[in-house]
């Protein structure tokens, strides 16, 4: 007797299941709010920061009844025409302006140019007596700017400059701390990249304006800024450098502002004072994205 023999056919594996997905899970409560105290006190310190601005708007456009109001009043007001009208018709508030905006940005420019060149020069050139002098340079960081008015006023005064914009211009082109800073940071570029261009006959100033100029574009953006707000909020060399009225400045002009009557016009002063700020304001914005860069290669340089 045989048996028919009998085939098994493989059976097909169905498809094979999806992995299992864990279910999201959050950020568990004690981690969302661990971070409020932080977010907190960030807050508060960015509203006592704005505050004091704040403040100096909304008082511009107060008169000085409503500035020393209790309580304070904290929305606008309508008496920032008749502020700038003060201002206007007692020290000449478009040209103080003007004066500032000319003297800031000849100086600031004036600046840039001397940092770059003596930086250039103490960066790549080997000269004798480069290191002293350089030390020298260094040392006189350490000396108080009050200890050089006397001096600077007898120079400017045999000159015969003072009451001039050279007497306030020609001080400050010369800014260690600028010719410090451009040293340091082309000493991180490298000699070989300048040889080549040299190589391929470009001059000095070829190499200067057309290689390093270009790299060092975000440090000339953050200098520029600090120049620019030093020699915009300079109060007391203009002070003592001009006579005339004419000449002022706009720090000096709302300084003069407290003497012009026995009650003083703080809505004017604060005016002035606000509209101060916006040059810096602007060219922050401007310059903001080169500013910042040149802050994190001077932060990354070791």
């Amino acid at each position: 007797m045989t048996s028919a023999a009998t085939s098994v056919e493989p059976v097909a594996p169905g498809p094979a299941a999806p992995p299992a997905v864990p279910a999201p899970t959050g950020p568990s409560l004690w981690r969302r709010l661990r971070g409020w105290p932080i977010t907190l006190v960030l807050a508060a310190v960015t509203g006592l920061s704005i505050a004091p601005f704040y403040w100096l708007v909304i008082s511009a456009t107060r008169s000085d009844g409503e500035i020393f109001s209790w309580p304070p009043k904290l929305l606008p007001g309508s008496h920032l025409g008749d502020n700038i009208g003060h201002l206007q018709d007692r020290v000449g508030l478009v040209r103080v302006l003007l004066n500032s905006l000319l003297v800031s940005g000849l100086q600031t420019l004036g600046g840039l140019v001397v940092a770059l060149l003596a930086g250039y020069a103490f960066a790549k050139f080997r000269f004798r007596g480069r290191t002293v002098l350089f030390a020298v340079l260094l040392s006189t960081l350490v000396v108080p700017d009050q200890v050089m008015l006397v001096p600077m006023f007898k120079m400017m005064m045999s000159f015969g400059l003072l009451d001039s914009y050279q007497a306030l211009i020609l001080p400050g082109l010369c800014v260690p701390f600028a010719i410090f800073l451009m040293r340091q940071s082309l000493s991180a570029m490298p000699d070989e990249l300048l040889d080549a261009a040299r190589v391929d006959g470009a001059g000095e100033l070829r190499v200067l304006f057309g290689i390093v100029v270009p790299v060092m574009r975000p440090v000339l953006a953050a200098l520029g800024i600090f120049l620019f707000l030093g020699s915009w909020n300079s109060f007391v060399w203009p002070l003592i450098a001009l006579r005339s009225t004419d000449m002022h400045t706009l720090p000096v002009a709302l300084a003069t502002l407290q003497g012009m009557k026995a009650n003083t016009d703080y809505g004017s002063i604060l005016a002035g004072t606000a509209i101060s700020t916006l040059p810096m304001m602007v060219l922050f914005l401007v310059l903001q994205r080169q500013f910042i860069s040149g802050l994190l290669a001077g932060a990354t340089k070791g």
